[in-house]
């Protein structure tokens, strides 16, 4: 029995991710065994202690611990009660399904080149969906909000800005966020 369960996880942890559609995109997406919801999918850590195991059970080593509840991730493959996930720095490993949150977020990355303003580093967070609204915030990589809806083009997130004394609520540019797929509609 073990070794079955050995060689089940040897195959599964060698499956590359498949490049599938977001979830929206139509009957094409591919459905995950135990929960015949879209995989890949995004999700968040729902503790602020997580452990990212080899494989899919308790037996396996460590091989990093998280340590931010709400930190979005993607879930790439499932085994029973455990999900293989994947972080915006492209680590993977295997969690149980309990300590996942079917609550979007998503986290800021960080500008580019060519991006437009002379702010290099932080990405500014409209009070529309508009370039020509005024800001609400400039937020910095890495920062982590609160998916509310997704047009396709920008999503309405909450963030939580200690220096505004709480929560902020605008538009951000879809492309600037990992945790929503590009073109994906979010309600």
């Amino acid at each position: 029995m073990r070794a079955l369960a050995l060689l089940l996880t040897a195959l599964l942890g060698t499956v590359p991710a498949l490049a599938a559609p977001a979830p929206s995109a139509g009957p094409d997406v591919a459905l995950g065994p135990v929960t015949k919801l879209p995989l890949p999918r995004y999700a968040s850590l729902k503790t602020d202690r997580v452990n990212l195991r080899e494989g899919p059970s308790k037996d396996h080593r460590t091989l990093w611990v998280f340590q931010r509840a709400g930190l979005p991730i993607e879930i790439v493959a499932e085994f029973e009660t455990w999900r293989r996930i994947r972080d915006s720095e492209g680590t993977e490993g295997w969690v149980l399904h309990s300590l996942l949150s079917g609550r979007r977020t998503a986290i800021v990355t960080a500008p580019r080149a060519t991006d437009k303003g002379a702010d290099k580093v932080a990405v500014p967070l409209y009070a529309k969906a508009d370039e020509a609204a005024g800001e609400e915030a400039r937020l910095q990589a890495g920062v982590i909000g609160s998916v509310k809806a997704c047009t396709g083009a920008w999503c309405r997130v909450v963030v939580s800005l200690p220096q505004k004394r709480g929560d902020v609520d605008g538009y951000i540019r879809q492309n600037r966020l990992w945790g929503v797929y590009p073109d994906e509609k979010v309600e």
